[in-house]
This record gives structure tokens, C-alpha cells and sequence, in this order.
């Protein structure tokens, strides 16, 4: 890389920790407790709130507007004391620009000492009848939205998740910690994904998705067979990436990445672009100053990994698989609006254009206060995904929702006494096995 050089100090390796005293954790412990017990009181308050409107409880009207606005006033201020990363205690420091960061103590035996560990543990297979274990991880900041309804288009975010983990047999992880402070915002996933290889060695593959991203094909499954030869599957187009040399050659909102050795060294070679601070400033005006269209920002982990593989492709290319004949990423913007027309001609299990498999909301920031786009357009289509998913889940159950941009559900069939027959006819899982059979 360009500027490696400028980076060649080691940093501790092991995961932070910090220096205060048990009786200051203690004390940061209490104050936390209170504040707890303050947000619960609060909650108090608003059901009696709740209970004036409803049943006529009388304070008194001036009376109701002081408990109001105090209301109001202390829920401001706690939240943005949970908002707040400041602790005196625990002072931020930032890498300095002439170290080299590391995720952790460098392993060079992964595969031999995982496989040792397969064999004495035979009760946790890496595969199932035949299928490999995944496990999805996402997350999102440990912190409140700054944008409240974004915290309920997260619930709505997960919720999409685990339905199709439950449906396909997959494991999930939610993630709302900070394992390096070095790498937040983009970066959060590299350290945790590695923790994950290491305290799961029974998980074959690790799949990343952003929160940004939905699944919008609850059918369509995964071709695993035909990444035998491979250890990381993104999303991507062999023309951009080395014709054109383009930031958005392949995007990392949603990846495989394969739970051995080659994936590790990748995660060592990758990170050290990812420190926050002078580290991350400079390695960003390398990858603006070498991919085509970039704009000039701080380093990001997709761009640093294009960087990485156009820079290093006879060391990682032979591993690397683009995907591209299904929608293992698929940009919102050309999608959402055609859902309907999608619903006409086509249906679940294609995974492409016709019926994308992952619609993800670049751009939109519903738990930020800042996006590319509007955030009325960005959450009506987001409500328009997470409900294009939902009716494949809720037709199994004989509902579904009134319209693409309604919360509410509607029955589009009566009970029976004989209701074994549309599990036959509707359960997703039997679905999702006959359409990968067809595939294979």
C-alpha cells in the first residue's frame, strides 16, 4: 500500500482494556444503574400521561403541562447522556500514524488447530446433513438513533433477519459492541467478525450484512457448492474492479467470508487502513487517489478492500469469488418501486433482478441524522421492503399486509379444519430445498 510504510509500529494486540480503578467502574456501574432506574420512572410518568388522556386523571392543567415539559426535558438529557461518549475516566487516545494496527496475535495454524478441534468435538459439525454452517452477524451502534424512527426500522431490520435464518437454518449474532475502539463506524465488522472465526470454530462460513440491508427473497438459499474453491464471496463486477478500478467494483454490505487461515491473514492484511484518526485520513487519500470516482474522505473498509485485492491480486484474488447472477447486494433505488410489478410477473426463490435476494438501502441513514437521500423516501421504501418480505413469511399463517407502505395485516384466507394442507403448499422451507435442488 502506498503509505505502509508510514505505518510499521506493532499496537498491543490484545482486545482494549482500561486503567481505571474497580472503585471508578463501580461508580460509572451505579451512575448507570440510576439513569435506569430514572428512564423507568419516566416511563411512570408517561403511562399517567397516558391514563389523564384516557380515563380523564385530572392534575390539573397547569400541573400536567409542568410534568409534561419536565418530562420532556429530563428524557432529553439522559438520553444524550447515553449519546455521549465522554468519560473522564476513560480518555480516547488515538493510533498514532506511525504504528501498525493489528486485530490481534497473529495465528498462522488456524486450519490445522480447527480441524484437530472438529474432530474431538464431532457433537458441533461444521456440516449439517450435507450443508455447511453459517452464521450472519450484523449490528448496529451501541448507542440510541440520533433520528428516533431509526430505531424502529433497526427492530424492523432484524426482525427480517431472523426470520430468514429461522426459515433456512442459519445462526445469527447481533452486535451493539465496540470490540476496538480503533475501529468504528464501517470498521466495527472486521474485529468481530475475526472473534467470531475464533470462538466458533464449528461455523463454516461468517456472513456479514449491514442493518442498512434487507432480505427481500425469503425462498432463495445460498449456492454454496459453487464457492468449494473459494473463501470470500462479495458481491461484485469483474470489469469495474479491474478495467475500471472503480470504488463500487464490489460492496461489503453483505459477504462470506470462509472460517479458516486465508480469511485471517486477509483480516490482518485489510485492517490497517481502519485505525480512526490521522491513520484513517491519510489511507483515504491514497484509495481516493487510486479508484476511479471516490470522493475524498476518510478510509472505508469496502474501498480498502478493493484496494487491497487490485493491489495484492496474485496473493488473494485466486480465493475471492464475484458474485453477480443473483442479487447477493442489491441497490434500493432501481428495486422498491418495481415490487409490485415483481409480485405480477415473477416469484420468490430467483434471487436477481426479477426477485432480488438482499435489497440494501445505500446511502439512507435512518439511525444517523444525515443521508444521501431524503429520509421520508429512505424509510417508505424501506417500509416497502420490510413488508415485500414479510407477505412471504405471513402467507404460511393465511395474512398479509393491506399494501407495501401499510403496517397492517389482513387474512387472505379462512381457517380450516384440514390445515396440514397449506403447510404443504406454503412453508418457505419446503420451498427454499426444492428450488436449490433445481439449481443443483
Amino acid at each position: 500500500m502506498g503509505q505502509e510504510k508510514n505505518m510499521s509500529v506493532h499496537k498491543r494486540s490484545s482486545l482494549p482494556t482500561t486503567n481505571s480503578n474497580p472503585r471508578t467502574r463501580r461508580g460509572r456501574q451505579i451512575q448507570k444503574t440510576f439513569n435506569n432506574v430514572k428512564i423507568t420512572i419516566l416511563c411512570g410518568f408517561v403511562t399517567i400521561l397516558v391514563l389523564r388522556g384516557t380515563i380523564g386523571v385530572n392534575l390539573g392543567s397547569s400541573d400536567a403541562d409542568a410534568v409534561n415539559q419536565n418530562l420532556i426535558e429530563e428524557t432529553n438529557r439522559i438520553l444524550a447522556e447515553i449519546r455521549s461518549d465522554s468519560d473522564p475516566d476513560d480518555p480516547e487516545t488515538l493510533l498514532s500514524p506511525n504504528a501498525t494496527f493489528t486485530l490481534g496475535p497473529k495465528i498462522t495454524d488456524w486450519d490445522q488447530k480447527r480441524k484437530a478441534w472438529l474432530d474431538q468435538n464431532p457433537e458441533y459439525p461444521n456440516f449439517i446433513k450435507g450443508k455447511a454452517r453459517i452464521l450472519l452477524l450484523t449490528g448496529s451502534p451501541p448507542k440510541p438513533c440520533d433520528n428516533p424512527i431509526g430505531d424502529h426500522y433497526l427492530l424492523k431490520s432484524i426482525k427480517n433477519k431472523i426470520d430468514y435464518c429461522r426459515l433456512h437454518g442459519i445462526e445469527i449474532v447481533y452486535n451493539l459492541a465496540h470490540l476496538d475502539v480503533e475501529l468504528a463506524g464501517y470498521w466495527a465488522k472486521l474485529p468481530m467478525i475475526r472473534r467470531l472465526m475464533l470462538s466458533h470454530p464449528e461455523v463454516e462460513w461468517i456472513w456479514w450484512m449491514d442493518s442498512d440491508a434487507f432480505f427481500t427473497d425469503m425462498v432463495f438459499e445460498l449456492p454454496l457448492s459453487k464457492y468449494d474453491e473459494y473463501n470470500l464471496v462479495l458481491h461484485g463486477y469483474p470489469d469495474l474492479m479491474f478495467e475500471q478500478k472503480s470504488w463500487i467494483a464490489v460492496n461489503t454490505g453483505s459477504f462470506l467470508f470462509r472460517n479458516c487461515q486465508w480469511s485471517l491473514d486477509l483480516l490482518d492484511d485489510w485492517a490497517p487502513m481502519g485505525p480512526k484518526g490521522p491513520i484513517r485520513e491519510e489511507a483515504g487519500k491514497v484509495l481516493t487517489a487510486n479508484l476511479k470516482g471516490r470522493p475524498a474522505f476518510e478510509a472505508d473498509d469496502q474501498s480498502a478492500l478493493i484496494y487491497l485485492l487490485l493491489s495484492k491480486k496474485d496473493k488473494w484474488m485466486d480465493k475471492v469469488f464475484l458474485e453477480n447472477s443473483y442479487y447477493l447486494h442489491g441497490y434500493w433505488a432501481g428495486l422498491v418501486d418495481r415490487y409490485e410489478e415483481m409480485i405480477e410477473k415473477y416469484h420468490p426463490g430467483l434471487g436477481d433482478e426479477r426477485w432480488p435476494f438482499v435489497t440494501h438501502f445505500v446511502g439512507c441513514k435512518p439511525c444517523g441524522s444525515y443521508g444521501d437521500y431524503p429520509v421520508e423516501r429512505c424509510l417508505s421504501s424501506m417500509e416497502r421492503a420490510f413488508n415485500f418480505a414479510d407477505n412471504q413469511v405471513l402467507k404460511l399463517y393465511g395474512f398479509r399486509h393491506r399494501g407495501l407502505l401499510s403496517p397492517k395485516i389482513k387474512r387472505i384466507r379462512n381457517e380450516t379444519v384440514t390445515p396440514l394442507e397449506f403447510v404443504d403448499q406454503f412453508d418457505i422451507r419446503r420451498h427454499s430445498t426444492e428450488s436449490s435442488e433445481s439449481r443443483s
